[in-house]
Protein backbone atom coordinates (compact mmCIF):
# COMPACT_ATOMS: atom_id res chain seq x y z
CA UNK A 1 0.00 0.00 0.00
CA UNK A 2 1.42 3.39 -0.91
CA UNK A 3 1.80 6.07 1.77
CA UNK A 4 0.93 9.75 1.72
CA UNK A 5 1.29 12.77 3.96
CA UNK A 6 -1.58 11.59 6.19
CA UNK A 7 -0.01 8.19 6.89
CA UNK A 8 1.05 8.26 10.57
CA UNK A 9 4.72 8.04 11.48
CA UNK A 10 5.27 5.99 14.66
CA UNK A 11 8.22 6.58 16.91
CA UNK A 12 8.87 2.85 16.72
CA UNK A 13 7.67 -0.17 14.78
CA UNK A 14 8.52 -3.47 16.46
CA UNK A 15 8.91 -6.55 14.29
CA UNK A 16 7.86 -9.64 16.25
CA UNK A 17 6.02 -9.79 19.55
CA UNK A 18 7.63 -12.37 21.78
CA UNK A 19 8.64 -11.69 25.40
CA UNK A 20 11.41 -9.23 24.40
CA UNK A 21 9.19 -6.84 22.44
CA UNK A 22 6.34 -7.44 24.88
CA UNK A 23 8.64 -6.13 27.62
CA UNK A 24 9.40 -3.11 25.44
CA UNK A 25 5.69 -2.45 24.86
CA UNK A 26 5.21 -2.49 28.64
CA UNK A 27 8.16 -0.12 29.16
CA UNK A 28 6.72 2.27 26.55
CA UNK A 29 3.27 2.06 28.15
CA UNK A 30 4.69 2.97 31.55
CA UNK A 31 6.91 5.68 30.03
CA UNK A 32 3.87 7.30 28.40
CA UNK A 33 1.93 7.24 31.67
CA UNK A 34 4.65 9.35 33.33
CA UNK A 35 5.79 11.45 30.36
CA UNK A 36 5.20 15.17 30.05
CA UNK A 37 2.76 16.25 27.34
CA UNK A 38 4.39 15.82 23.95
CA UNK A 39 7.04 13.42 25.30
CA UNK A 40 5.02 10.23 24.75
CA UNK A 41 6.25 7.53 22.37
CA UNK A 42 3.99 6.09 19.70
CA UNK A 43 4.55 2.42 18.93
CA UNK A 44 3.08 -0.50 17.03
CA UNK A 45 4.26 -4.12 17.09
CA UNK A 46 3.75 -6.54 14.19
CA UNK A 47 3.40 -10.26 14.88
CA UNK A 48 2.88 -13.21 12.50
CA UNK A 49 0.98 -15.36 14.97
CA UNK A 50 -2.79 -14.85 15.20
CA UNK A 51 -2.48 -14.34 18.97
CA UNK A 52 0.28 -14.16 21.54
CA UNK A 53 2.18 -17.40 22.07
CA UNK A 54 5.62 -18.35 23.39
CA UNK A 55 7.20 -21.77 22.82
CA UNK A 56 3.82 -23.47 22.93
CA UNK A 57 5.38 -26.66 21.60
CA UNK A 58 7.42 -27.01 24.80
CA UNK A 59 4.74 -26.30 27.42
CA UNK A 60 5.32 -29.73 28.91
CA UNK A 61 3.25 -30.30 32.05
CA UNK A 62 5.27 -29.65 35.24
CA UNK A 63 8.30 -28.33 33.33
CA UNK A 64 9.60 -25.29 35.21
CA UNK A 65 11.29 -22.07 34.22
CA UNK A 66 15.04 -21.76 34.64
CA UNK A 67 14.83 -18.13 35.79
CA UNK A 68 13.31 -16.65 38.93
CA UNK A 69 9.77 -15.29 38.75
CA UNK A 70 11.25 -11.91 39.75
CA UNK A 71 12.98 -11.78 36.36
CA UNK A 72 9.66 -11.17 34.69
CA UNK A 73 8.84 -8.57 32.05
CA UNK A 74 9.01 -5.55 34.34
CA UNK A 75 10.18 -6.04 37.95
CA UNK A 76 13.94 -5.67 37.38
CA UNK A 77 13.24 -2.36 35.62
CA UNK A 78 10.36 -1.13 37.78
CA UNK A 79 9.71 -3.09 40.99
CA UNK A 80 6.26 -1.50 41.41
CA UNK A 81 5.10 -2.15 37.85
CA UNK A 82 1.55 -3.42 37.51
CA UNK A 83 2.86 -5.79 34.79
CA UNK A 84 5.04 -7.85 37.15
CA UNK A 85 4.51 -11.50 38.01
CA UNK A 86 3.29 -10.70 41.54
CA UNK A 87 0.48 -8.41 40.30
CA UNK A 88 -0.41 -11.17 37.84
CA UNK A 89 -0.73 -13.67 40.69
CA UNK A 90 -2.86 -11.21 42.65
CA UNK A 91 -5.11 -10.61 39.66
CA UNK A 92 -5.51 -14.36 39.15
CA UNK A 93 -6.30 -14.90 42.85
CA UNK A 94 -3.26 -17.12 43.47
CA UNK A 95 -0.81 -14.87 45.29
CA UNK A 96 -1.21 -16.54 48.70
CA UNK A 97 -1.17 -20.00 47.12
CA UNK A 98 2.06 -19.20 45.26
CA UNK A 99 3.71 -17.92 48.44
CA UNK A 100 2.70 -21.08 50.28
CA UNK A 101 4.10 -23.12 47.40
CA UNK A 102 7.57 -21.69 48.22
CA UNK A 103 8.51 -21.79 44.54
CA UNK A 104 11.15 -19.54 43.02
CA UNK A 105 10.68 -21.05 39.55
CA UNK A 106 7.08 -21.26 38.27
CA UNK A 107 6.03 -23.87 35.76
CA UNK A 108 6.44 -22.95 32.11
CA UNK A 109 2.68 -23.31 31.72
CA UNK A 110 2.00 -20.72 34.42
CA UNK A 111 4.62 -18.33 33.09
CA UNK A 112 3.08 -18.57 29.64
CA UNK A 113 -0.26 -17.61 31.17
CA UNK A 114 1.48 -14.63 32.78
CA UNK A 115 2.92 -13.57 29.41
CA UNK A 116 -0.51 -13.78 27.79
CA UNK A 117 -1.99 -11.77 30.67
CA UNK A 118 0.67 -9.08 30.20
CA UNK A 119 0.19 -9.05 26.42
CA UNK A 120 -3.52 -8.41 26.91
CA UNK A 121 -2.60 -5.27 28.84
CA UNK A 122 -0.85 -3.71 25.83
CA UNK A 123 -2.87 -5.24 23.00
CA UNK A 124 -3.72 -1.76 21.68
CA UNK A 125 -0.11 -1.58 20.44
CA UNK A 126 -0.11 -4.94 18.64
CA UNK A 127 -1.25 -6.04 15.19
CA UNK A 128 -1.42 -9.83 15.02
CA UNK A 129 -1.51 -11.99 11.92
CA UNK A 130 0.80 -9.76 9.91
CA UNK A 131 4.00 -10.85 8.18
CA UNK A 132 6.65 -8.29 7.31
CA UNK A 133 7.43 -8.52 3.59
CA UNK A 134 9.79 -5.58 3.07
CA UNK A 135 11.61 -2.82 4.92
CA UNK A 136 13.04 0.20 3.12
CA UNK A 137 13.95 3.84 3.63
CA UNK A 138 11.05 6.17 2.91
CA UNK A 139 11.10 8.88 0.30
CA UNK A 140 12.13 11.72 2.56
CA UNK A 141 10.77 14.56 0.44
CA UNK A 142 8.31 16.31 2.70
CA UNK A 143 8.37 13.50 5.25
CA UNK A 144 9.65 15.51 8.18
CA UNK A 145 12.81 13.57 8.99
CA UNK A 146 14.41 10.12 8.57
CA UNK A 147 11.73 7.49 8.24
CA UNK A 148 11.57 3.83 7.30
CA UNK A 149 8.65 2.01 5.75
CA UNK A 150 7.58 -1.51 6.70
CA UNK A 151 5.35 -3.47 4.33
CA UNK A 152 3.21 -6.25 5.78
CA UNK A 153 0.78 -8.84 4.43
CA UNK A 154 -2.09 -10.34 6.38
CA UNK A 155 -1.99 -14.07 7.04
CA UNK A 156 -5.08 -16.24 6.85
CA UNK A 157 -7.00 -16.93 10.02
CA UNK A 158 -5.48 -13.99 11.86
CA UNK A 159 -7.18 -12.02 14.54
CA UNK A 160 -6.81 -8.36 15.39
CA UNK A 161 -4.90 -6.29 12.88
CA UNK A 162 -5.41 -8.51 9.84
CA UNK A 163 -8.31 -6.65 8.30
CA UNK A 164 -6.34 -5.41 5.31
CA UNK A 165 -4.42 -7.63 2.94
CA UNK A 166 -1.46 -5.25 2.61
CA UNK A 167 -0.42 -2.34 4.80
CA UNK A 168 2.63 -0.11 5.05
CA UNK A 169 3.73 1.24 8.42
CA UNK A 170 6.11 4.18 8.77
CA UNK A 171 8.44 4.79 11.71
CA UNK A 172 11.44 6.74 12.92
CA UNK A 173 12.86 3.58 14.54
CA UNK A 174 12.73 -0.18 14.08
CA UNK A 175 13.06 -2.72 16.86
CA UNK A 176 13.63 -6.21 15.52
CA UNK A 177 12.60 -8.96 17.94
CA UNK A 178 11.84 -11.99 15.83
CA UNK A 179 13.23 -14.51 18.32
CA UNK A 180 15.69 -17.36 18.06
CA UNK A 181 15.70 -19.69 15.06
CA UNK A 182 15.27 -23.47 15.59
CA UNK A 183 18.42 -25.31 14.52
CA UNK A 184 18.42 -28.75 12.88
CA UNK A 185 21.44 -30.76 11.70
CA UNK A 186 22.49 -30.17 8.13
CA UNK A 187 20.32 -32.11 5.69
CA UNK A 188 17.48 -32.68 8.20
CA UNK A 189 14.09 -31.08 7.63
CA UNK A 190 11.15 -31.10 10.02
CA UNK A 191 8.50 -33.64 9.04
CA UNK A 192 5.80 -35.93 10.39
CA UNK A 193 8.36 -38.09 12.22
CA UNK A 194 11.42 -35.81 12.43
CA UNK A 195 10.80 -32.98 14.89
CA UNK A 196 12.64 -30.05 16.35
CA UNK A 197 12.03 -29.64 20.08
CA UNK A 198 10.25 -26.31 19.50
CA UNK A 199 7.33 -28.16 17.85
CA UNK A 200 7.41 -31.18 20.16
CA UNK A 201 3.91 -31.16 21.67
CA UNK A 202 2.24 -30.20 18.38
CA UNK A 203 3.97 -33.00 16.49
CA UNK A 204 3.40 -35.50 19.28
CA UNK A 205 -0.35 -34.84 19.20
CA UNK A 206 -0.37 -35.63 15.47
CA UNK A 207 1.87 -38.71 15.67
CA UNK A 208 0.52 -41.29 13.20
CA UNK A 209 1.39 -44.23 15.50
CA UNK A 210 -1.43 -45.24 17.86
CA UNK A 211 0.90 -47.21 20.14
CA UNK A 212 4.46 -45.93 19.68
CA UNK A 213 7.23 -48.37 20.50
CA UNK A 214 10.36 -46.22 20.44
CA UNK A 215 11.41 -42.56 20.44
CA UNK A 216 14.92 -41.26 19.81
CA UNK A 217 15.88 -37.92 21.38
CA UNK A 218 19.06 -36.22 20.19
CA UNK A 219 20.59 -33.55 22.40
CA UNK A 220 22.03 -33.05 25.88
CA UNK A 221 20.42 -29.83 27.10
CA UNK A 222 17.40 -28.99 29.23
CA UNK A 223 14.88 -29.45 26.42
CA UNK A 224 16.31 -32.84 25.49
CA UNK A 225 16.11 -34.06 29.09
CA UNK A 226 12.56 -32.72 29.56
CA UNK A 227 11.41 -34.41 26.35
CA UNK A 228 13.00 -37.73 27.29
CA UNK A 229 11.39 -37.49 30.72
CA UNK A 230 7.95 -36.65 29.31
CA UNK A 231 7.99 -39.42 26.71
CA UNK A 232 9.16 -42.00 29.26
CA UNK A 233 6.39 -41.05 31.71
CA UNK A 234 3.65 -40.71 29.09
CA UNK A 235 4.18 -43.82 26.97
CA UNK A 236 4.61 -46.67 29.41
CA UNK A 237 5.16 -49.30 26.71
CA UNK A 238 7.60 -47.28 24.62
CA UNK A 239 11.38 -47.21 24.74
CA UNK A 240 13.07 -43.81 24.92
CA UNK A 241 16.61 -43.61 23.58
CA UNK A 242 18.56 -40.47 24.47
CA UNK A 243 21.55 -39.87 22.20
CA UNK A 244 24.30 -37.35 22.91
CA UNK A 245 28.04 -37.02 22.53
CA UNK A 246 28.76 -36.62 26.26
CA UNK A 247 28.77 -39.39 28.83
CA UNK A 248 25.50 -38.04 30.14
CA UNK A 249 23.62 -34.89 30.96
CA UNK A 250 25.70 -32.10 32.51
CA UNK A 251 24.33 -29.89 35.31
CA UNK A 252 23.78 -26.17 34.88
CA UNK A 253 26.04 -23.94 36.93
CA UNK A 254 23.50 -21.83 38.82
CA UNK A 255 25.74 -20.94 41.72
CA UNK A 256 25.45 -17.35 42.99
CA UNK A 257 28.78 -16.09 41.65
CA UNK A 258 28.38 -17.72 38.25
CA UNK A 259 24.92 -16.20 37.99
CA UNK A 260 26.49 -12.75 38.06
CA UNK A 261 26.94 -13.22 34.32
CA UNK A 262 23.19 -12.50 34.12
CA UNK A 263 23.39 -9.25 36.12
CA UNK A 264 22.66 -6.00 34.26
CA UNK A 265 26.12 -4.74 35.24
CA UNK A 266 27.67 -7.72 33.45
CA UNK A 267 26.36 -6.35 30.16
CA UNK A 268 28.26 -3.09 30.75
CA UNK A 269 31.42 -5.07 31.46
CA UNK A 270 31.02 -7.33 28.44
CA UNK A 271 30.13 -4.58 25.98
CA UNK A 272 33.14 -2.51 26.98
CA UNK A 273 35.63 -5.40 26.98
CA UNK A 274 38.20 -6.30 24.36
CA UNK A 275 36.97 -9.01 21.92
CA UNK A 276 39.44 -11.52 23.36
CA UNK A 277 38.06 -10.92 26.87
CA UNK A 278 34.52 -11.35 25.56
CA UNK A 279 35.42 -14.74 24.10
CA UNK A 280 37.02 -15.80 27.37
CA UNK A 281 33.98 -14.76 29.41
CA UNK A 282 31.67 -16.63 27.06
CA UNK A 283 33.80 -19.78 27.25
CA UNK A 284 33.96 -19.61 31.04
CA UNK A 285 30.24 -19.27 31.54
CA UNK A 286 28.57 -21.20 28.73
CA UNK A 287 27.61 -23.89 31.24
CA UNK A 288 25.25 -21.47 32.94
CA UNK A 289 22.87 -21.73 29.99
CA UNK A 290 23.93 -23.84 27.00
CA UNK A 291 23.69 -27.64 26.80
CA UNK A 292 23.05 -28.09 30.52
CA UNK A 293 20.24 -29.55 32.63
CA UNK A 294 18.79 -28.86 36.07
CA UNK A 295 20.34 -31.22 38.60
CA UNK A 296 16.97 -32.41 39.93
CA UNK A 297 15.96 -33.66 36.49
CA UNK A 298 19.33 -35.35 35.92
CA UNK A 299 19.00 -37.22 39.20
CA UNK A 300 15.41 -38.23 38.44
CA UNK A 301 16.34 -39.66 35.03
CA UNK A 302 19.30 -41.51 36.52
CA UNK A 303 17.13 -42.89 39.34
CA UNK A 304 14.56 -44.11 36.86
CA UNK A 305 17.16 -45.70 34.61
CA UNK A 306 18.79 -47.44 37.57
CA UNK A 307 15.47 -48.82 38.85
CA UNK A 308 14.80 -50.27 35.41
CA UNK A 309 18.13 -52.11 35.56
CA UNK A 310 17.17 -53.47 38.97
CA UNK A 311 13.94 -54.81 37.51
CA UNK A 312 15.72 -56.29 34.49
CA UNK A 313 14.04 -53.99 31.98
CA UNK A 314 15.29 -50.94 30.17
CA UNK A 315 12.87 -48.53 28.59
CA UNK A 316 15.05 -45.48 29.21
CA UNK A 317 18.38 -45.83 27.42
CA UNK A 318 20.95 -43.07 27.77
CA UNK A 319 23.51 -43.53 25.00
CA UNK A 320 26.50 -41.37 25.85
CA UNK A 321 29.48 -40.69 23.58
CA UNK A 322 27.25 -41.43 20.59
CA UNK A 323 25.89 -39.62 17.58
CA UNK A 324 23.11 -40.08 15.05
CA UNK A 325 24.89 -40.86 11.79
CA UNK A 326 21.95 -41.79 9.55
CA UNK A 327 18.22 -41.13 9.64
CA UNK A 328 15.86 -42.46 6.98
CA UNK A 329 12.15 -41.71 7.24
CA UNK A 330 9.67 -44.26 5.93
CA UNK A 331 5.87 -44.58 5.89
CA UNK A 332 5.79 -46.56 9.14
CA UNK A 333 8.74 -45.18 11.08
CA UNK A 334 12.30 -43.88 11.01
CA UNK A 335 15.37 -46.03 10.52
CA UNK A 336 18.09 -44.65 12.77
CA UNK A 337 21.80 -45.45 12.86
CA UNK A 338 23.74 -44.54 16.01
CA UNK A 339 27.53 -44.61 16.19
CA UNK A 340 29.62 -44.90 19.35
CA UNK A 341 32.30 -42.23 19.02
CA UNK A 342 34.80 -44.13 21.18
CA UNK A 343 34.52 -47.63 19.68
CA UNK A 344 33.16 -46.76 16.22
CA UNK A 345 30.52 -49.45 16.68
CA UNK A 346 27.11 -48.75 15.16
CA UNK A 347 23.60 -49.72 16.21
CA UNK A 348 20.57 -49.63 13.94
CA UNK A 349 17.05 -49.27 15.26
CA UNK A 350 13.58 -48.24 14.11
CA UNK A 351 11.76 -45.41 15.88
CA UNK A 352 8.29 -43.94 15.64
CA UNK A 353 9.83 -40.45 15.77
CA UNK A 354 13.15 -38.68 16.23
CA UNK A 355 13.23 -35.47 18.27
CA UNK A 356 16.12 -33.09 17.67
CA UNK A 357 16.65 -30.99 20.78
CA UNK A 358 19.54 -29.31 19.00
CA UNK A 359 18.97 -25.77 20.13
CA UNK A 360 18.53 -22.47 18.38
CA UNK A 361 20.57 -20.02 16.37
CA UNK A 362 20.63 -16.26 16.72
CA UNK A 363 18.35 -14.39 14.31
CA UNK A 364 19.95 -12.69 11.33
CA UNK A 365 18.37 -9.22 11.21
CA UNK A 366 19.91 -8.50 7.81
CA UNK A 367 17.41 -10.91 6.25
CA UNK A 368 14.69 -8.37 7.09
CA UNK A 369 16.51 -5.09 6.64
CA UNK A 370 16.61 -5.10 2.84
CA UNK A 371 17.97 -1.81 1.54
CA UNK A 372 18.76 -0.66 5.08
CA UNK A 373 21.41 -3.35 5.45
CA UNK A 374 23.93 -1.42 3.35
CA UNK A 375 23.87 1.46 5.86
CA UNK A 376 24.65 -0.79 8.85
CA UNK A 377 28.27 -0.77 10.06
CA UNK A 378 30.13 -4.00 10.85
CA UNK A 379 33.05 -5.11 12.99
CA UNK A 380 36.18 -6.92 11.84
CA UNK A 381 34.29 -10.25 11.90
CA UNK A 382 31.51 -8.92 9.68
CA UNK A 383 28.97 -8.71 12.51
CA UNK A 384 26.72 -5.73 13.09
CA UNK A 385 28.21 -3.09 15.36
CA UNK A 386 25.74 -2.52 18.16
CA UNK A 387 25.89 0.25 20.74
CA UNK A 388 25.32 -0.32 24.42
CA UNK A 389 21.67 0.77 24.04
CA UNK A 390 21.14 -2.02 21.44
CA UNK A 391 21.03 0.48 18.57
CA UNK A 392 22.87 -0.60 15.43
CA UNK A 393 25.64 1.75 14.34
CA UNK A 394 24.80 3.09 10.90
CA UNK A 395 26.21 5.40 8.26
CA UNK A 396 25.44 9.12 8.74
CA UNK A 397 22.89 9.17 5.95
CA UNK A 398 20.80 6.61 7.84
CA UNK A 399 19.04 8.79 10.37
CA UNK A 400 16.37 6.31 11.45
CA UNK A 401 17.25 4.00 14.33
CA UNK A 402 17.52 0.21 14.20
CA UNK A 403 17.46 -1.65 17.52
CA UNK A 404 18.03 -5.37 18.04
CA UNK A 405 16.19 -7.60 20.50
CA UNK A 406 18.48 -10.60 20.06
CA UNK A 407 21.35 -11.32 17.72
CA UNK A 408 23.68 -9.31 19.97
CA UNK A 409 25.48 -12.03 21.89
CA UNK A 410 28.77 -10.94 20.29
CA UNK A 411 28.34 -7.41 21.66
CA UNK A 412 26.25 -7.81 24.83
CA UNK A 413 27.05 -11.28 26.11
CA UNK A 414 25.17 -14.40 27.08
CA UNK A 415 22.03 -12.54 28.20
CA UNK A 416 21.43 -11.05 24.75
CA UNK A 417 18.75 -13.59 23.85
CA UNK A 418 17.57 -14.56 27.34
CA UNK A 419 14.40 -13.77 29.23
CA UNK A 420 16.38 -12.89 32.36
CA UNK A 421 17.36 -9.48 30.91
CA UNK A 422 14.07 -8.71 29.15
CA UNK A 423 12.85 -6.05 31.57
CA UNK A 424 16.15 -4.19 31.89
CA UNK A 425 16.92 -4.41 28.16
CA UNK A 426 13.47 -3.05 27.31
CA UNK A 427 13.96 -0.15 29.70
CA UNK A 428 17.30 0.75 28.14
CA UNK A 429 15.86 0.70 24.64
CA UNK A 430 12.83 2.72 25.73
CA UNK A 431 15.11 5.33 27.33
CA UNK A 432 17.19 5.49 24.15
CA UNK A 433 14.11 5.93 21.97
CA UNK A 434 12.84 8.70 24.22
CA UNK A 435 16.19 10.51 24.27
CA UNK A 436 16.57 10.36 20.50
CA UNK A 437 13.01 11.62 20.10
CA UNK A 438 13.75 14.57 22.37
CA UNK A 439 16.92 15.29 20.41
CA UNK A 440 14.99 15.23 17.14
CA UNK A 441 12.50 17.73 18.50
CA UNK A 442 15.31 20.05 19.71
CA UNK A 443 17.20 19.89 16.41
CA UNK A 444 16.98 23.14 14.41
CA UNK A 445 15.03 22.95 11.18
CA UNK A 446 17.14 23.71 8.10
CA UNK A 447 15.92 26.75 6.15
CA UNK A 448 16.45 26.79 2.40
CA UNK A 449 16.03 29.57 -0.12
Amino acid sequence: MSTNETTPVYDVVGVGFGPANLALAIAIEEHNEQAAPGEELTAVFLEKQPAFGWHRGMLIPDATMQVSFLKDLATMRNPVSRFGFVPYLHDRGRLVDFINHKALFPTREEFHDYLQWAANGVDHMVRYGLEVTAIRPADRAGRGGPVVEVDVAALGGAGSGAEAEAVTYRARNLVIGTGLVPRLPEGVESSERLWHSSEFLHRLAALPSDAPRRFVVAGAGQSAAEIADHLHRTFEDAEVVAVHTRYGYSPADDSPYANRIFDPEAVDLYHGADPSVRRTLMDYHRNTNYGVVDMDLIEELYRRSYQEKVRGEQRLRILGVTRLTAVEEGPDGVRVEVRNLATDETETMTADAVVYATGYGEPDPTLLLGELDAACLRDEAGRLRVRRDYRVETAPEMGAGIYLMGGTEHSHGITANLLSMAAVRAGEICDSLAEHRRSDRRAPVAVTG
